[in-house]
């Protein structure tokens, strides 16, 4: 058992604290399994079962007192076991919340008592004793970094004594190692369904380009051939030696203008042949026919005359594919008919950013970006951007619209802020916290006071003053930048600057004005892909979902200090709330430990810090894991009461989790036994809030798949 938990079953980072499974469908499986065995242990090897542990396996549980009955002495709030081992000590014991039990006999009874709350005590168990077999034979049978001694062992003593203790030991162990291997079964059953690419895929994509291969001009590639003829029966053409390694064949691949290139594909994705860090087949790809034939999105062209082209986007399919490549041929024959390009229209597409880079010796250099063709519509913001989530928003794929303005009929405002531009630029930190706060006395919420910030280079100097020691200065740039961020303009300026990289470090500082500050102002920047991206890349998730551990949840009164605390949480919230539009963050904030701490704070009855946790909730409970963990967790019973709150933005958010996870037949069940459809069908008559009215009717379709709601 030691050996699957330590390599088949998923935990979290480890945080400030111990790491803990992560709520997905293979560790419930894998608990299931355990529970099982352990609950089945007693009937069938009765005498193993009545072994007494080395030690006792000890955790915090949820139980009480009331769920023991015969066969247990209760007194107040311990309860003990009747049954003892030869010092008179009980099997099994509860002293308030922590328990501690002794042997199988007793921990099979337990799971029977804990009923549906078996698997979280389970859970809990492994978590508190990562490796159960040290405490239950001792530590001479441990798992050290995933390999399973004790068996070797038993043949040591075996061979020693004839001792009855080290038979019983070896008939346990012999059993543990067999629910081992069931479990490692089990786990590469639920791991070979998460590989992504397989022979069939690779076939089927490689049909697909041969079809647009040729010498003719509309094709995108001159030759793409397999470097094998010869197929396994599995399907893959690369040797059996590579297999193991997951490689399924190899293409060699003639574009029309550029040397060939040698493409590996394997269950892990597709790779460019002698390229260190590339990230795929279009990664690699400097042909700029094929670009232009296959429409891959932006370019970015430097001084020098060199032209890369954006990754395609990997979550692409066959049949989307197929539809991009003919409506590219319309596009093709349009472009033909009629080239309306000038070169006025050209230079006013065209967008110079001043990009900060921080490489050593290497000064700022200046890079045009050239969109493609309107055609591509929001498509470019998915080239642009590689391998997030195919489901995010519209608001995720926002493209900054750029304004040409003049220097006429410009507000004083404008012209304000420019006077106190070279205050910021050149003075000391005396004279640039004067000029903060002045201009802080301009109203930032106005479009004209936020471009003219980035219209004179002030923009930079705010993010500079982050990356100081100072930190009143840090504070007075982070207050501006969280005001104008919410301008689309200044958000991709923001992240182009390196902004988020800066802000991210700041959430690890001791000030929690500078981290609630830096927190709400990732939530503001990171409205789209790219900005989410860099966050998870910095490991900002890690940190963001670190801000949510503070004060204990439901205190009716706080001292100043745990009222920062929650306020530290809140902006942690927010900031997760946009990161998660993205799959891949999900994921991120999940391995973080992020679910349990979710779970925590819907507890609270304060509506500020409730908004955005629910809204991060029903924005991750689209996978499945989530769903799991919050139907596991006990969050239906938080949402269902927080139906019935005064604050509607709140009710939304709850309605649509209810509408995302309700497509389990047991959260259905939840949300009628926690009494959720009444108020459900109540919010049925706010007919002027359409967002809400949305969300509840939604909610409300999910839960009529099951018959028991439609008659209530």
């Amino acid at each position: 058992m030691g050996v699957a938990l330590a390599r088949a079953a998923q935990w979290t980072a480890a945080g400030s604290g111990t790491g803990t499974l992560e709520i997905t469908p293979l560790n419930e499986s894998l608990l299931n399994q355990i529970i099982k065995f352990a609950e089945d242990f007693s009937t069938r090897h009765p005498q193993e079962a009545a072994f007494v542990f080395r030690e006792p396996l000890e955790w915090q549980t949820q139980l009480d007192c009331s769920v023991f009955g015969e066969g247990y002495e209760i007194n107040e709030a311990t309860v003990q076991s009747e049954a003892r081992d030869k010092d008179g000590q009980p099997l099994l014991l509860l002293t308030a919340s922590t328990l501690r039990v002794r042997s199988f006999d007793q921990l099979s009874c337990l799971l029977q008592i804990a009923m549906e709350k078996k698997l979280k005590e389970a859970q809990t168990c492994l978590e508190a004793n990562r490796d159960p077999i040290v405490k239950i034979l001792g530590p001479e049978y441990g798992t050290v970094e995933g390999e399973d001694m004790s068996m070797l062992h038993l043949l040591d003593r075996m061979k020693k004594d004839d001792d009855p203790e080290t038979e019983m030991k070896m008939k346990i162990n012999l059993l543990l190692h067999q629910l081992d291997l069931q479990l490692l079964n089990s786990s590469l059953k639920h791991i070979s369904q998460d590989i992504r690419l397989s022979p069939a895929a690779i076939n089927n994509e490689v049909d697909l380009l041969k079809n647009f291969s040729g010498k003719g001009e509309d094709t995108v590639l001159e030759s793409l051939e397999y470097t094998s003829d010869y197929i396994f029966s599995n399907g893959c053409r690369a040797p059996p030696w590579r297999q193991v390694h997951g490689e399924i064949c190899y293409l060699a691949i003639k574009p029309h203008d550029t040397d060939p290139l040698y493409i590996t594909c394997s269950t892990a994705g597709v790779f460019l042949n002698g390229v260190s860090n590339n990230k795929g087949f279009h990664g690699g790809q400097k042909s700029t026919r094929y670009c232009a034939q296959i429409g891959l999105g932006v370019f970015l062209e430097y001084e020098e005359s060199k032209i890369y082209c954006i990754q395609d986007d990997q979550s692409y399919g066959t049949a989307q594919r197929v539809e991009e490549l003919g409506r590219l041929e319309l596009f093709c024959l349009e472009k033909k008919a009629a080239k309306k390009d000038t070169e006025e229209e050209r230079r006013s597409s065209t967008v110079s950013l001043k990009i900060k880079k921080k490489t050593r010796g290497v000064s700022s250099e200046s890079v045009k970006i050239r969109p493609a063709s309107k055609w591509y519509g929001k498509s470019s913001g998915r080239f642009e951007e590689v391998s997030e989530s195919s489901s995010e928003t519209e608001e995720d794929e926002e493209q900054p619209i750029r304004h040409q303005e003049g220097n006429t009929d410009l507000p004083s405002e404008y012209w304000g802020i420019q006077k106190l531009a070279k205050y910021l630029k050149g003075g000391n930190p005396t004279a640039t916290l004067i000029a903060l706060c002045s201009m802080r006395d301009f109203n930032l919420s106005q479009e004209t006071c936020q471009l003219a910030i980035r219209d004179t280079g002030c923009l930079e100097v705010l993010i500079n003053l982050l990356d100081t020691e100072e930190i009143k200065c840090q504070i007075g740039s982070l207050k501006i930048l969280k005001e104008i961020s919410q301008n689309t303009l200044i958000r991709h300026a923001i992240a182009d600057l390196g902004g988020l990289e800066i802000m991210v470090k700041i959430l690890d500082s001791p000030d929690n004005d500078l981290k609630c500050l830096a927190a709400e102002t990732i939530a503001n920047v990171a409205r789209f892909k790219r900005a989410r991206r860099t966050v998870r890349q910095h490991r900002g998730i890690k940190r963001l979902v670190g801000l949510l551990e503070c004060v204990s949840v439901g205190s009716t009164s706080l001292t100043p200090y745990q009222a920062k605390d929650t306020e530290v949480a809140r902006c942690g919230a927010l900031a997760l709330w946009s990161c998660s539009k993205s799959a891949k963050n999900k994921a991120a904030i999940r391995k973080a430990g992020g679910i349990p701490l979710l779970a925590r704070w819907l507890k609270s009855s304060e509506a500020n810090i409730l908004t955005p946790i629910v809204g991060t909730l029903q924005e991750c409970a689209s996978e499945p894991s989530y769903r799991l963990a919050i139907r596991t967790e006990g969050m239906i019973e938080n949402l269902v009461k927080n139906l019935s709150s005064e604050h509607e933005e709140l009710q939304m958010h709850c309605a649509s989790a209810i509408f995302k996870c309700a497509e389990d037949k047991e959260t259905r069940d939840l949300v009628r036994q926690y009494g959720g459809l009444q108020p459900l069908c109540v919010l049925l008559g706010n007919s002027e809030n359409k967002q809400l009215l949305a969300a509840v009717t939604g909610a409300i379709w999910k839960c009529a798949i099951s018959g028991e709601n439609v008659s209530k």
